[in-house]
């Protein structure tokens, strides 16, 4: 639970699309799935995403950061690794992988001109995991975190499916308003989920992804 005013204007900056990560360059398949008439309204992305939701964030971003965070809490930084390394390895295509590794090395860089420090992963970094640290040093709970990392990838997605279907705002408010009701259930979902069994596979937004790899004409690097 956030216990302070500061705490929550921390979590805002960190979930804000405004955040310099380059998430905005990113649709996450949803340009290819539009692309190819498999989304035609705004009840079809809302159920695509409603979909990832609670069966990828619910089962891998939001585990994952509860374990990142709870590694960061008893700096366990061999443990902060694995989990880093397990959700990069959990991205089902190479652009779906890129979309973790751009915004997390922006957000890498980020964090210390805010006076975050972070930890080498010796590797890629994850997006999440670089929120993770930026949540654990801002004093903000796992689950409160969770809320904003969900707030964050929805407002993204619903940006980007503006820009590639006649959604239009007042639409767009309310498919996000719609989403965010699943997010409590989504984090309680995920609060529950075993070590072993983390992991999501969502095949038509891996072939979306796939596909968008060699789409001739696109606004989005995923």
């Amino acid at each position: 639970m956030i216990t302070t005013d500061l705490a929550l204007l921390r979590l805002l900056h960190l979930s804000s699309a405004g955040l310099p990560v380059g998430a905005y360059a990113f649709s996450h398949g949803l340009e290819y799935a539009i692309e190819a008439a498999w989304l035609k309204t705004d009840a079809d992305i809302e159920t695509w995403l409603s979909m990832q939701l609670r069966f990828s964030l619910a089962a891998v971003d939001l585990p994952v950061l509860f374990r990142l965070d709870t590694a960061l809490a008893n700096s366990d930084h061999d443990a902060l690794r694995y989990w880093n390394d397990l959700i990069l390895a959990s991205r089902e295509t190479r652009e779906l992988q890129l979309t973790d590794t751009a915004t997390g090395l922006a957000l890498q860089k980020l964090l210390p001109e805010l006076g975050v420090p972070i930890i080498d992963m010796h590797g890629p970094v994850s997006f999440v995991t670089a929120f993770a640290q930026a949540a654990r040093h801002w004093q903000i709970s796992a689950e409160t975190g969770g809320l904003g990392l969900c707030w964050s990838w929805i407002e993204n997605q619903v940006n980007a499916a503006t820009k590639l279907l006649p959604l239009g705002q007042t639409r767009a408010q309310r498919m996000m308003h719609a989403l965010h009701a699943e997010v409590p259930a989504a984090i309680a979902a995920a609060a529950l989920v075993q070590d072993d069994n983390i992991g999501a596979s969502l095949p038509a937004l891996s072939l979306a992804s796939m596909h968008h790899e060699t789409q001739y004409s696109r606004l989005f690097r995923s």
